[in-house]
């Protein structure tokens, strides 16, 4: 199986390329992860936000790789300990279909991604930097794989 993080927003800040490309490293053997930046709609005085975040989720439906479990970030969507993770991450495996992590816009997804998805998971009722999001879910898609190889990064 191997991972997709689909990310509305380009050129990450430094300390989270390195941050991501840390995480993507430690994961490249048990669960190959790609980035893949979707370009923003256009924002600001006299532009509809609405169409921005359909043109987003428009360009994060063309990136998804075919047949792929698609896992929509999502603040109401469903919260997961670290063990559960680890167990979801278990079951994506057994599906034997790559995995589609979204991360939407600034107003979150487009319809259209959210019907497409096949869960939503929350990272919590906080609200969360964008940017930060992708390192966030890089680690916890590290620890997940973690637990499932009996490494000793997570110790709870």
């Amino acid at each position: 199986m191997k991972a997709r993080l689909v990310a509305v927003g380009e050129r990450a800040p430094g300390w989270v390329a390195e941050g991501f490309a840390e995480y993507r490293k430690r994961l490249s053997y048990w669960l190959p992860l790609d980035l893949v930046e979707i370009e923003p709609g256009l924002r600001g005085k006299g532009r509809d936000a609405v169409r921005a975040r359909q043109d987003e989720g428009a360009r994060v439906l063309a990136a998804l790789p075919r047949q792929a479990h698609v896992v929509a970030l999502d603040v109401e969507g469903r919260a997961h300990s670290s063990e559960e993770l680890a167990r979801r991450l278990e079951h994506w495996r057994g599906q034997g279909r790559d995995l589609a992590v979204l991360i939407g816009g600034p107003e979150g997804h487009a319809p259209d991604v959210l019907a497409r998805a096949d869960e939503r998971w929350s990272l919590g009722p906080l609200t969360l930097p964008h940017m930060l999001v992708r390192l966030v879910a890089a680690e916890q898609l590290y620890r997940a794989a973690a637990m499932l190889a009996n490494h000793p990064y997570h110790r709870a």
